[in-house]
């Protein structure tokens, strides 16, 4: 009798835990992460011990952690914090036939470092990335989600290869149609063979036809004129820069002219910088909800090459012989500068730090994008946006007001719905992180899980993701 008094609670601890199982086998979530501080980045709160369950790659409910949780599996996040996926707003894959390889093993750095999408703003490898978004989609591939311009619009003799050129305006509509034929999900606009007048209307013409674009500018038209045509996005702060200066329709005409070139007119562009003129520029901005892309990291990097050597850092190892020879042709360019030159440079970076915290200041919509790739000689994959978003934060943005730049904006800025926020019904795009980013943006990179297409992918995974394995 005594016996069977102590095999009584054993039992009904068995039978409880057997319960427990089979519920959680019938459950009709796949992923519960229980405990879990959430970072609410559109309103900057930490919500406090909540359950996320997770069916594919949807977000199915949050509650509170004290309600029943039953899942195929189960993370306790305490202690942990939970973001939306980073989103890294301008990314190139690019190089040729021959580095294809090399670019599909950047899938794996983007989700080792949290960054569940990208924004691809233009190569030649078009082909070999509609193929990996679908895999990606599919569950074949590992990667983050892949958002493409496809090959990006350039005047007659584009500097890029891949590059559609636009020499007469009767080639504006046979480009952006096969931009439609390929379902791209933006338009990119790049400067160094567009004349002024065909870079206008191409813009234009895509604004006629519903399409998000975005791109450099030529230094032959203005800001206003570019905005006003209806360009979506400016990449990087050259040509914001330009527009907030007192003599802006100046140098446009003696670009216009010949009298002087993009490279040559920008120490003219610093010295003519004017509060008042600058403002007006930041208002139009703001009311024509242009976002801007100022890629503060890779012009550090670039304006410092003559003297900050790269050549122990950690990332080189995974980026393979071939990524690392496009390298050079910057690397040997910024050697062989004169000092003038140089000076100028460093004086931009100077320049463009100072004016994204004006552009934050004045509610103008900003991006986080490393424009990592082949080329654009050590802006790694994965890190670089984390290193994107420090420098924002070292330019005088708050950790919130930097993050909110990657996941929320870049949702935004390309109207994807149900993403980019934890929210019930949208993707499962998903970084735990150890510590809190709000408090430092350092603790982006303090990784503890990543969650993507309905995987969670723990430490260990993240390592394999780098090296391939």
């Amino acid at each position: 009798m005594k016996k069977l008094l102590l095999l009584l609670p054993i039992l009904a601890i068995l039978s409880c835990k057997n319960s427990e199982e089979k519920s959680a086998e019938n459950s009709d979530f796949d992923l519960a992460i229980t405990n879990i501080q959430i970072v609410d980045l559109e309103k900057g709160d930490i919500l406090q011990n909540k359950t996320v369950f997770i069916k594919d790659d949807l977000i199915s409910a949050i509650k509170d952690s004290e309600e029943n949780t039953s899942a195929k599996k189960v993370i306790d996040g305490k202690g942990k914090f939970l973001l939306p996926g980073f989103w890294d707003n301008h990314v190139h894959f690019r190089g040729g036939d021959s580095l294809i390889s090399a670019n599909k093993n950047f899938l794996g750095l983007f989700l080792a470092n949290g960054v569940t999408t990208v924004r691809e703003c233009g190569g030649d490898m078009t082909r070999s990335i509609l193929e990996w978004q679908q895999n990606i989609a599919n569950n074949q591939l590992a990667g983050p989600t892949i958002y493409t311009s496809g090959p990006k619009l350039d005047g007659e003799n584009a500097r890029w290869e891949g590059s559609l050129e636009i020499a007469s305006e009767d080639d504006i509509a046979p480009a952006l149609d096969s931009l439609q034929k390929l379902e791209t999900d933006f338009v990119k606009l790049y400067d160094s063979k567009f004349t002024g007048e065909l870079y206008l209307k191409t813009i234009e013409a895509t604004e006629d036809r519903g399409m998000i674009s975005s791109g450099h500018m030529p230094f032959s038209v203005t800001l206003d004129e570019t905005t006003a045509a209806g360009m979506d996005g400016i990449e990087h702060l050259y040509y914001v820069l330009k527009a907030c200066s007192a003599e802006e329709e100046s140098i446009t005409q003696d670009v216009i002219d010949g009298k002087t070139s993009f490279w040559e007119s920008l120490d003219r562009v610093m010295q003519t910088y004017a509060e008042e003129t600058a403002e007006k520029t930041f208002t139009t901005l703001k009311s024509r909800e242009v976002y801007v892309i100022p890629t503060l990291h890779i012009n550090h990097t670039l304006s410092y090459l003559d003297e900050e050597p790269h050549e122990n850092d950690e990332y080189l190892d995974y980026m393979g012989s071939g990524i690392t020879k496009t390298y050079e042709g910057r690397i040997r360019s910024a050697l062989n500068a004169s000092e003038e030159f140089v000076k100028t440079r460093k004086q931009l970076d100077s320049a463009f730090v100072s004016l994204a915290k004006k552009l934050q200041e004045n509610e103008v919509s900003l991006l986080a994008g490393s424009d990592c790739g082949a080329f654009n000689s050590y802006i790694y994959p994965g890190i670089s946006l984390h290193q994107e978003l420090q420098a924002m934060v070292d330019a005088g943005l708050s950790p919130l007001q930097a993050l909110q730049t990657s996941a929320i904006n870049g949702a935004k800025f390309l109207k994807k719905e149900n993403t980019g926020a934890i929210k019930e019904n949208y993707k499962a795009d998903l970084v735990i992180l150890n510590a809190n980013p709000l408090k430092n943006i350092e603790e982006t990179q303090n990784i503890n899980s990543v969650i993507k297409n309905g995987k969670v992918f723990q430490q260990q995974d993240l390592e394999g993701l780098k090296t391939g394995l």
